[in-house]
């Protein structure tokens, strides 16, 4: 196979269109997961079909422990190429996922065509391009909420929710050693208000969806025969508030346990007004635990310790996931699949 084109170039073209787009924005960062380097779908639509074989990942976070009205969230995710196409080129994946936080809940579905172009003759070294398109059903529970003035008619008296269309696109790009890819998440919110619903004639804007970038990579480094080294880093952008950048570094041991953590905090890449010059930046320090009970099964930990000022006000966040590749008696993955 002949290829015509440089991937790097490619991407990188990519990449500038997607930052250089009108991201006109407000809001907060989306949902966030400790283990998403060990499942990528959430942030990268373009991931689908990475392992080949089809994979399957259940997953739960509780963030703020004892905090009321915290971040809980769980979905399950599935995706493996399609063996009617061409050198495995087409991904598919399906994500389900719910999130609450106090008053506040997100039920989203979503599917995910990934088309993968492979650069050499392994197909170990591909160039990869994603769509994903679903819905997710926006609600919050006004019964759940207290205020001062019971007359006051931007508060719904019971539960009112809404259902609204989106989309995400991503760029990924991956060799046997190295990843890099770049996801806009939300792309409908850019041209719509239609996560804002109504009740009894009154207009709600508690629940905002926004835009959000995604930008990360990672590399995979053989310290001895037994042990590896994997660092990553994940950049989040919503181009209003702050930048959050995830710095990650997992040891694999003996092709069976993984073991590390990772670092959350803000970062300010440029000038944004409307935020405040005080506003503190550390956010989280994760110890990550994933076990490979067999060449099947994979079981994951996390833990957040909080270290902002929000720490003596919570008992730090528990995130749990579990993984099954339903490989066929031949496997379709010649070499190991670390990303």
């Amino acid at each position: 196979m002949t290829v015509t084109f440089t991937p790097i170039r490619i991407f990188t073209g990519l990449l500038c269109l997607i930052l250089f787009s009108d991201l006109r924005v407000t809001g907060q960062q989306n949902v966030q997961f400790s283990q998403y380097i060990f499942n990528m779908l959430s942030v990268n639509p373009a991931y689908a079909g990475y392992k080949e074989d089809v994979y399957a990942n259940a997953f739960y976070r509780k963030q703020w422990v004892d905090f009321p009205g915290g971040p809980q969230t769980g979905g399950l995710s599935v995706d493996g190429s399609l063996n009617a196409s061409r050198d495995q080129r087409v991904g598919l994946g399906l994500q389900v996922m719910y999130d609450k936080l106090g008053p506040q809940d997100a039920t989203s579905i979503y599917g995910m065509y990934a088309y993968r172009i492979p650069l050499n003759e392994d197909g170990d070294k591909r160039l990869c391009f994603g769509v994903g398109a679903g819905v997710t059903q926006y609600g919050i529970d006004g019964a759940a909420l207290v205020y001062n003035d019971e007359n006051d008619p931007s508060i719904p008296l019971g539960r009112a929710s809404q259902w609204v269309p989106d989309a995400r696109f991503g760029v990924y790009f991956y060799s046997s050693r190295f990843y890099v890819g770049a996801s806009v998440m939300d792309l409908f919110s850019l041209y719509s208000d239609a996560s804002r619903y109504y009740w009894s004639g009154y207009e709600y804007k508690t629940i905002r969806k926004t835009q959000h970038l995604y930008v990360n990579a990672g590399a995979m480094f053989e310290l001895s025969e037994h042990v590896k080294l994997k660092p990553s880093f994940l950049i989040k952008e919503d181009f209003k508030g702050p930048t959050n950048l995830d710095l990650n570094a997992m040891l694999l041991i003996v092709d069976r346990l993984w073991i590390g953590g990772s670092y959350r905090t803000g970062v300010k890449i440029w000038n944004k007004p409307a935020l405040d010059k005080n506003l503190e930046q550390v956010d989280a320090a994760s110890a990550i635990v994933q076990f490979n009970i067999t060449k099947q099964v994979r079981l994951g930990y996390a833990y957040d310790l909080t270290i902002s000022k929000l720490s003596s006000a919570q008992s730090g966040s528990h995130e749990i996931s579990i993984g099954y590749l339903f490989s066929g008696k031949r496997p379709r993955v010649n070499s190991p699949r670390y990303f």
